[in-house]
């Protein structure tokens, strides 16, 4: 069976295109004066040589098949008529498909003799004599065959050795491993006796106390436990640990130190103020030289106190109950406007004391007076 196709176009020319290889070797050409071009495929023979096929392609010689496949697809995509490049050319295709067809031909015969030329040599080498073969020694040594072998039995003893040595680094390695792991599983079970003695020392001296009577004259012996109260946002352990902290005193480290830190404060503003008040009034240059040297003294426990603020800070675990530095000039103005209040109450209370004083000597006289008038009336 030979199938053909004619494609028609309006101007003058066509594409005939042989759709099957069973097209015979000599194929005559339409007679039609509209058959401008063919070609044929499976026996087509092209007149350039291998090189020039190689060159189309843009191969080298020695290419695989890939490489040969590769390049024709590259070559199509660029020159086949119905691809729509810029580049198409049917009759340059056709002379890349010829090429194309030559080298896989060749690239094929290379293959095939190349694999017969192995089959050969297998066939050569299992051929050979038996004596040959223990010749080689694995490659090793030089000389002749006595000296080789000599130099053989010397190589295995080395490779044996260092195999020997190996297989004792290992199970060192292993053993080492194996002594590591039983020395922590001792070590652990040590601390577990440890733990374990000191639980049974515990018990032993509460078992002790209990016999001597130590436990005897406690204020709750014999009465219920108290329930501890309940709070919904923690954990009921960790509530009552606190509860139980909490009524012997416990106090956390940041709440002590912020106690220290407002005693300090009140005791420094209660000593500047009771200074001042000491110097009293009026501000000789003697007194104002004493009240500067009060005053940096307290400049400097104000530095001591900020440095305690700031340890504070670092340990408190709420951030609204972090506290701000003490300003000195600030407890210095603060110290002056207390002792001014000071002493404005001090002068009301003389002006008081004196206006009382001045009516219990008004009424001395009255009672005098009263008097000398009733002795007067009684004589």
């Amino acid at each position: 069976m030979k199938w053909l196709c004619v494609i028609w176009t309006k101007k003058i020319g066509c594409h005939l295109w042989a759709l099957s290889t069973m097209i015979p070797k000599k194929v005559k050409i339409f007679p039609y004066p509209y058959i401008i071009e063919h070609r044929m495929l499976s026996s087509y023979k092209s007149k350039n040589n291998i090189k020039d096929s190689y060159r189309l392609l843009k191969l080298q010689e020695g290419c695989s098949l890939d490489d040969v496949r590769n390049s024709f697809r590259n070559l199509a995509k660029q020159y086949h008529p119905d691809s729509g490049s810029i580049t198409a050319d049917s009759a340059m295709f056709m002379q890349i498909e010829a090429a194309y067809r030559t080298v896989l031909s060749d690239v094929a015969k290379k293959m095939k003799s190349s694999e017969n030329e192995d089959e050969e040599e297998t066939k050569f080498k299992s051929k050979a004599p038996q004596h040959r073969q223990y010749l080689s020694f694995e490659g090793v040594g030089f000389g002749t065959p006595s000296q080789r072998e000599r130099q053989y039995k010397q190589f295995r003893v080395d490779r044996a050795a260092e195999q020997v040595m190996e297989y004792r680094k290992q199970k060192l390695e292993s053993q080492y491993a194996m002594d590591a792991m039983i020395a922590k599983d001792i070590r652990q079970s040590k601390k577990i006796k440890i733990t374990q003695a000191i639980d049974r020392l515990v018990e032993d001296l509460i078992q002790e106390s209990m016999a001597k009577g130590d436990f005897d004259n406690l204020s709750g012996k014999g009465k219920p436990l108290q329930k501890f109260s309940y709070c919904p946002h923690i954990d009921p352990m960790t509530h009552n640990l606190n509860r139980i902290l909490i009524d012997n005193g416990y106090q956390p480290e940041w709440i002590l130190m912020q106690k220290e830190i407002r005693e300090t404060i009140e005791e420094l503003r209660r000593n500047i103020v009771a200074s001042r008040n000491k110097l009293g009034e009026p501000m000789t240059p003697c007194r104002q030289k004493q009240w500067s040297q009060i005053c940096e003294q307290l400049i400097e426990d104000i530095k001591k106190l900020n440095k305690r603020i700031n340890d504070f800070n670092l340990i408190v675990p709420i951030l609204n109950r972090q506290m701000v530095h003490f300003n000195a000039d600030k407890e210095i103005a603060r110290a002056q406007a207390a002792y001014e209040i000071l002493m404005e109450k001090t002068k009301t209370t003389d002006v008081d004391t004196k206006e009382n004083e001045q009516e219990k000597v008004k009424i001395f006289r009255l009672k005098c007076s009263f008097l000398k008038w009733i002795n007067l009336m009684l004589k």
